[in-house]
């Protein structure tokens, strides 16, 4: 026997596996809390089986739920593109697209990474979360996006990872930092100098290690989630930070900051787009695919 389940189901289970809670499933879908749980509970009551684990307000897929999301997710888009091939609006595209995206790309190349399609297709609907290249693994493998840019490398079974373009981090200084007016800086002259790193979990903060092991030993002064709040951090005098170069340009230029030359470092690193490897891929996920640039080097 058929089970009859609903569009709406679907789209309550998707909503509540995205945002954590009825509550933010019910504003992104426009229904009352009750409607939503009303939806869920038929949703369960109908595959007879719970697909969230409930804790303190907050529900978590549990491992039917991460069984059933994708499936959830790919008969939505199918019934979208069947809706749209079928109507007036064929050529056109809409929906939604749930991007992620590691800092450096979410704060300071968003324009470069999504203006040409949002100029395609501007009936298409994007939502962008930002954190670090853990943060957008982990998203990715719990079916909660449906791409991401990152800057660190990713070595995963389940994730298909395509190169973007190239990217570089540099040592940043205050201009009167005594390192700052030095000519022909050599790895000794960093002994005993104080860092300010970003969080564990960045890409940016796993590169700045591998540069540091080849410096004489330092001291780690800070810890910090934010580039922004980094550079206020170097600004202040408080130590040196590997940076991403386009992040520092305009503290460069106001001469807030210097970039210490240090070619004996190579913080180079490839900002990759991330897919699942099971994520449907429709029509409008490939049409994002087809407007990203030729990958550099």
């Amino acid at each position: 026997m058929m089970i009859q389940i609903s569009p709406r189901q679907l789209q309550v289970f998707v909503q509540i596996a995205a945002a954590g809670t009825v509550r933010g499933a019910a504003e992104w879908l426009h229904l009352t809390q009750p409607a939503v749980s009303m939806a869920l509970a038929e949703l369960e009551r109908h595959l007879e089986a719970p697909l969230f684990d409930r804790h303190r307000g907050r529900l978590r897929l549990n491992a039917r739920g991460q069984e059933l999301l994708p499936m959830a997710r790919e008969l939505l888009e199918r019934l979208d593109e069947f809706g749209r091939r079928a109507g007036s609006q064929a050529e056109t595209l809409s929906g939604q697209l749930h991007l992620g995206a590691s800092n450096t790309v979410g704060n300071y190349r968003v324009g470069e990474w999504l203006g040409d399609f949002v100029q395609r297709h501007p009936q298409v609907g994007l939502e962008l979360q930002v954190g670090n290249t853990d943060a957008m693994v982990t998203a990715l493998l719990e079916h909660r996006l449906d791409l991401a840019c990152v800057e660190g490398p990713v070595h995963h079974a389940a994730l298909e990872v395509r190169p973007w373009r190239e990217d570089s981090l540099v040592v940043c200084a205050r201009p009167e930092h005594p390192l700052a007016s030095r000519a022909g800086l050599e790895p000794a002259d960093f002994a005993a100098e104080r860092w300010i790193l970003r969080e564990r979990g960045s890409a940016t903060r796993a590169l700045t290690e591998r540069a540091l092991e080849q410096l004489p030993a330092g001291t780690t002064v800070l810890e910090l989630g934010q580039v922004e709040a980094i550079k206020q951090a170097v600004i202040a005098g408080l130590g040196l930070a590997c940076l991403p170069e386009v992040a520092v340009t305009d503290a460069v230029a106001a001469g807030r900051l210097v970039v210490l030359p240090t070619p004996f470092l190579d913080l180079r690193r490839r900002l990759s787009l991330i897919l699942h490897r099971q994520h449907y891929r429709s029509a409008l996920l490939e049409a994002f695919l087809a407007t990203m640039p030729t990958p550099e080097g």
